[in-house]
């Protein structure tokens, strides 16, 4: 007696989450001298010193539009360490894993908003960059038994 048995193959088709940016391999200098106005560029210049300093790694693009240093592994990927991006109205820094244990620090930075892991500045010279340097610093090292090894 032969029996039939329905042969199904189940795929699972939920993909693992990734982030919405991953690091390219386009031009960090090529990107900031494209920014349009030139006290953002030199903002931006700024910026690539301080978190280069903080990390000890070169800035690498991640997306089209965020300049990351270093990385670190979370549940979801791998998102830069620290980065910055040149928007239309502030210039967004990146500060993982957010802000909440930094508001000593970010009360004595100076003229700014919050979001969850975001400190939007309109420009460098409205901030105390001494202040920036540490919250930069703080942000690398929350991450760093998360943090991926350059090769």
């Amino acid at each position: 007696m032969t029996s039939k048995i329905a042969s199904k193959t189940t795929h699972r088709t939920t993909p693992k989450p990734t982030p919405e940016t991953t690091a390219t391999g386009a031009s960090v200098e090529d990107f900031i001298n494209a920014v349009p106005d030139d006290t953002r560029r030199a903002d931006c210049q700024v910026l690539v010193q301080l978190m280069h300093r903080a990390t000890g790694e070169p800035p690498r693009m991640w997306g089209s539009s965020i300049v990351g240093f270093a990385s670190y592994r979370s549940k979801t990927g791998v998102w830069p360490l620290i980065g910055f991006s040149p928007r239309k109205n502030d210039l967004t820094l990146y500060v993982m894993p957010g802000l909440d244990d930094l508001q000593p620090l970010l009360a004595r930075l100076g003229k700014h908003k919050t979001g969850q892991s975001c400190l939007y500045l309109k420009r460098m010279g409205d901030v105390d960059a001494s202040v920036l340097a540490q919250i930069v610093q703080a942000g690398v090292e929350s991450r760093s038994a998360q943090r991926v090894r350059a090769a």
